[in-house]
């Protein structure tokens, strides 16, 4: 189960065995006679089917994966090929940056002032200054916040103990079941061989895709069915929402690479200024996940992200995607600007009633805080805002009917992936607050989930065949 562990507090997920459970599965029109299991690693960089003797295993807490049937098949069936994501990616054993003895997770003390908290972030400013001062044009920095600092200092002092002892107990819970371990296992596994950066070039073809010729809507479908392994032409990918409508995992060929995409999944390929096919697709989501790229000095400064204005991101037409009594779920960075911006311009444009803040805890394999809990500049955890769309009220009321309300406070505490922005699965998370049969919606998203409908200008990124390992018959 990708939940391994849920409290009055929140939940302890497994974000890799959510993953395998997706039922990454391809149904091959070939049968194999006899039935031997192999391990093997695909590579979509030259030769899509070269193989090397890479061995995935799977951990006791991977569950049942979704479908049917297995990695083994007899003569006379339909063969199937499984893949898993590469475990690797999930290894983080040690926090990017070690806490003080006294500040750590099982030692350290829940309840910390904002003076205590101002003092030791200066602390650490005075020893990255320390470090930093070479003669270049780098310099120690004077030990007086900014306004926004300010701001991110006193929200830190609120939420403080309710992250640190909510995820004591989680982490408490993860080592008692042996899913947290403080023994770093070795991997068996080529970490020197694992992709880090795969460029895949997604986004520039969703900018290239401005330059196409205007689609004729009245000729041209609203959404394309997903058949076997093909390569689509790139327009055709980009002006229509794509559907993988059976119970196993389809491949898609784009520019040479390939994506594998989840059973019952379907997607949308675009850039923020080309989501009429989504608006054409006629759904209307009971759940909607948002991660907007938000503005930031970093990402000025490296132009590696493509980034949104607030301005920007309030055009996004939530209110025609959303269903009565939608729920809308924002990730927000530790900014508050953001933050506030959510909660007081975003969400009141929107119509949607702000219920509650959460935060996404990231920890190691040992259940360590990533970063120490009072750092400065990036704190170990995420927040996320949730509301619900307003509309008529007995509509709403009736589609809220057997419900769980929203609780204010819970945490989600995860190890993270090591890929950057990819976010742990809300759809567990989210089970318990709304109705089995409703239609889920992630915008931004960089990834597929069954039942799911996706749309980005990266949407495809992690679905790369890369950072899977295919388990093969022989």
């Amino acid at each position: 189960m990708s939940v391994v562990h849920r409290l009055a507090v929140g939940w302890l997920v497994d974000h890799l065995s959510f993953i395998n459970q997706c039922g990454y599965e391809i149904c091959d029109s070939f049968a194999h006679p006899g039935g031997v299991t192999r391990s093997t690693s695909v590579t979509s960089t030259e030769d899509c089917h070269s193989t090397s003797t890479f061995a995935a295993t799977l951990s006791s807490s991977d569950g049942p994966i979704y479908g049917h049937g297995d990695a083994i098949e007899t003569e006379g069936k339909t063969a199937k090929m499984r893949y898993v994501f590469r475990e690797e990616f999930f290894g983080i054993s040690k926090p990017h940056i070690a806490a003080a003895p006294e500040e750590q997770l099982c030692q350290g003390c829940p309840e910390v002032s904002l003076t205590e908290i101002k003092a030791n972030s200066n602390k650490e400013e005075y020893q990255e200054g320390a470090k930093s001062d070479t003669g270049d044009s780098k310099r120690k920095r004077k030990c007086v916040f900014n306004q926004g600092e300010l701001d991110a200092l006193e929200y830190h002092s609120k939420v403080r103990k309710l992250i640190w002892e909510g995820t004591l107990h989680l982490v408490q819970e993860g080592l008692k079941s042996g899913f947290l371990h403080n023994t770093t296992a070795k991997l068996s596994c080529r970490k020197n061989n694992v992709p880090q950066h795969i460029v895949c070039g997604l986004a520039e073809l969703c900018e290239m895709a401005k330059q196409f010729p205007a689609v004729n809507e009245s000729d041209h479908q609203t959404v394309r069915v997903l058949e076997d392994e093909t390569s689509h032409p790139e327009q055709d990918l980009l002006s229509c929402v794509m559907e993988n409508s059976s119970n196993c995992a389809k491949i898609i060929v784009l520019m040479g690479q390939k994506y594998l995409v989840p059973p019952k999944s379907s997607f949308l390929l675009s850039d923020i200024s080309c989501l009429q096919p989504l608006l054409n697709y006629k759904k209307k989501y009971g759940v909607i996940v948002i991660d907007p790229p938000w503005e930031n000095k970093s990402v000025k400064r490296s132009n590696r992200y493509s980034h949104l204005s607030t301005w920007q991101i309030k055009q996004i037409p939530v209110p025609a995607l959303a269903a009565p009594n939608c729920l809308v779920v924002t990730w927000v960075t530790n900014r508050q600007k953001h933050l506030r911006f959510v909660k007081d311009e975003l969400y009141p444009h929107w119509s949607v009633k702000m219920l509650a803040e959460w935060h996404w805890v990231k920890i190691t394999t040992a259940g360590e805080f990533v970063l120490p809990l009072d750092s400065l500049h990036k704190k170990p955890y995420e927040v996320l805002v949730l509301g619900r769309v307003q509309g008529d009220v007995k509509e709403a009321l009736r589609k809220s009917e057997g419900v769980v309300p929203i609780p204010e406070h819970q945490l989600i505490v995860s190890i993270p992936c090591s890929l950057h922005s990819h976010k742990p699965p809300l759809a567990a998370v989210l089970a318990e607050f709304i109705k089995p049969d409703v239609e889920c919606l992630e915008l931004f998203a960089r990834n597929l989930q069954p039942g799911w409908t996706s749309w980005g200008n990266e949407v495809l990124k992690f679905q790369h065949i890369d950072y899977f390992t295919l388990l093969q018959n022989e």
